[in-house]
């Protein structure tokens, strides 16, 4: 009997394999299209939906994306271009936390938000979207607020968190929760035509030095408002920061934060060395 090494191997188009013999493979071994693709990237094959990674990803790395487990904490106008991102990446494992539901003041600018799904619970929108556009990714929906005292349960395992919040007290203990656990975060804000991104690795504290002179709160994202843009601009530096850490590649942001500002199109860069901020171009 043909092994299903066999039958992929066959259906190679070089070392791509198209969509169309990957469902055959599901079909007729019987197996999740999880577990088709994992025996796909083993046999060093490459789903064919990645062909357009393989010039900046190479088959090898793909492989360990789809092994990575990333969190993504807060599903609404930055969480949901992160998870949509995140998912086509090939990154294998989602962990989605949000306690909400969709509003209509979130149709403006938020990815996963429509008329048809006002009332529905983001986390379980994002878990049907990632099912829609890459089946061979596990979502673990968690209809739940992020705390101190769920932090561990919901991160544990994570190789990397999100940070997709809009509550700076809230930002500072994923912080620390990520640090007590050893897990980088990678943080994202947004407020009208502003942003900002940075990496924090375990031992350093570059949130709370940004944060702090905060009084608390939503900071100024509540006073400014979000467009349509600002949150897809920052949530697509976020995943390419997560991108980054999961593979070891390149320069993260790490001890430095990327300001953005739309409206005059200027990126400003500030460092953070030794609990002092230096200003840098």
């Amino acid at each position: 009997m043909e092994s299903i090494q066999d039958f992929l191997r066959s259906r190679a188009d070089g070392d791509l394999i198209p969509w169309s013999a990957q469902a055959e493979a599901m079909e007729r071994f019987g197996l999740p299209c999880r577990v088709v693709e994992e025996l796909i990237l083993a046999l060093g094959l490459l789903p064919a939906r990645y062909q357009r990674n393989r010039q900046t990803i190479s088959t090898a790395q793909q492989q360990s994306l789809f092994r990575s487990r990333v969190a993504v904490i807060g599903c609404g106008g930055l969480g949901g271009y992160v998870l949509e991102e995140l998912a086509r990446l090939g990154v294998g494992t989602i962990v989605a936390v949000d306690p909400d539901v969709f509003e209509e003041h979130n149709l403006n600018r938020q990815l996963l938000a429509t008329p048809a799904s006002l009332g529905l619970p983001k986390v379980v929108a994002a878990a049907a979207r990632i099912a829609e556009i890459n089946p061979a990714a596990t979502v673990i929906p968690c209809r739940t607020a992020y705390c101190q005292d769920n932090g561990d349960e919901l991160l544990r395992g994570s190789h990397l968190v999100v940070d997709a919040l809009d509550s700076i007290p809230t930002r500072l203990a994923l912080a620390d929760s990520c640090a007590d656990l050893g897990i980088p975060l990678v943080h994202g804000a947004i407020g009208g035509w502003y942003g900002q991104v940075t990496t924090q690795f375990p031992g350093d504290d570059t949130l709370r030095q940004i944060y702090r002179n905060s009084s608390g709160g939503k900071g100024v994202e509540q006073q400014l408002g979000n467009p349509a843009f600002t949150p897809a601009v920052v949530a697509s530096l976020q995943v390419a920061e997560a991108c980054k850490v999961l593979l070891g590649e390149g320069e993260p942001l790490r001890r430095r934060k990327l300001v953005i500002n739309l409206l005059d199109m200027e990126f400003e860069e500030i460092r953070f060395e030794r609990h002092l901020a230096v200003v840098g171009k």
